[in-house]
């Protein structure tokens, strides 16, 4: 059987600079990068360590927008602070406030995007316990600022929660690189980590520790929508990347398949299928969305 030459992962960092050069911003971001990854090696089995959960994705605030399934980009509903919230209740998180993949995921399932509910499931038989709350992370251009601020404050969580590992669940470009950079600075300081991601390559860039790669759509880093197996299957081998990694740069590739046909990578942030209509439609509103980013990032 011939190979489909769409099917190897999104090149999200190519994708995202010349988009945003097509949409009038003449600054190509420039990624953090870093040769050397640190690694802190689990002191005892898994199943006795108390697990944190780390999410980019945002509570719901009906004050904000349209934030429901199939909703455009929303930056009224972006945070930018460290939040946190208890692991024992239900929580409606979601993913309007970032860049997905809204070609290919409509946001119904907050199981792809927020594995809280499958993390208690596999509480006592995967894992020992999870901590106490769950921590959010705000998705930050800003590489000095993730390091500086948003790193030591959700290490201080951590710490205070008894925390001993850590799952991060990232959703867009950007919170790939977030996570990875948080990610690394909890493994700087002897906390185990692994990253549950889509955009293999951001994260393979800044350096990540451990990372089970899915190739799904951005979105749908803990798996399939509406599908607990494939839920609890990326959940399981995520955990079993976390204990049997061997060394820093460990990248695991899920086997699970989105889609029989690879085309649907062609899609994300893809200049080359768009038409000029389509493009100008974009333009207005990417720069309708920075103002609206400027005004709430002051006020905060």
């Amino acid at each position: 059987m011939q190979a489909d030459p769409h099917d190897t992962p999104v090149p999200y960092m190519r994708r995202t600079r010349d988009w945003y050069l097509a949409l009038g911003f003449d600054n190509p971001y420039v990624w953090a990068h870093h040769p050397d990854v640190p690694f802190a090696p689990l002191g005892r089995p898994l199943t006795e360590m108390k697990l944190a959960l780390i999410t980019t994705a945002a509570p719901y605030r009906p004050d904000r927008g349209d934030q429901g399934p199939g909703s455009a980009y929303n930056a009224e509903a972006k945070f930018y602070q460290v939040y946190s919230g208890s692991v024992r209740e239900d929580h409606d998180l979601r993913i309007s406030h970032v860049a997905i993949d809204r070609d290919h995921t409509t946001m119904e399932d907050s199981g792809t995007w927020f594995p809280l509910p499958a993390l208690r499931e596999a509480e006592g038989r995967l894992f020992g316990s999870l901590a106490p709350r769950f921590h959010g992370l705000p998705t930050n251009r800003s590489v000095r600022h993730t390091l500086g601020v948003d790193a030591p404050e959700i290490l201080a969580r951590c710490r205070e929660d008894g925390a001993e590992a850590a799952v991060f669940v990232p959703n867009c470009p950007v919170c790939h690189q977030s996570v990875t950079l948080v990610a690394r600075h909890l493994e700087d300081q002897g906390i185990p980590t692994v990253i549950m991601g889509c955009a293999k390559d951001i994260v393979e860039h800044v350096g990540a520790p451990r990372f089970l790669f899915s190739d799904f759509p951005l979105g749908n880093s803990a798996g399939r929508p509406k599908d607990p197996a494939s839920q609890a299957g990326t959940l399981a081998l995520a955990l079993r990347v976390l204990e049997t990694a061997p060394a820093a740069r460990t990248t695991v590739q899920n086997p699970q398949r989105w889609s029989e046909d690879a085309r649907w990578k062609l899609d994300y942030s893809n200049v080359a299928t768009r038409s000029d209509e389509d493009m100008a439609r974009h333009r207005a509103k990417a720069h309708a969305d920075r103002e609206v980013a400027r005004r709430i990032r002051e006020a905060t």
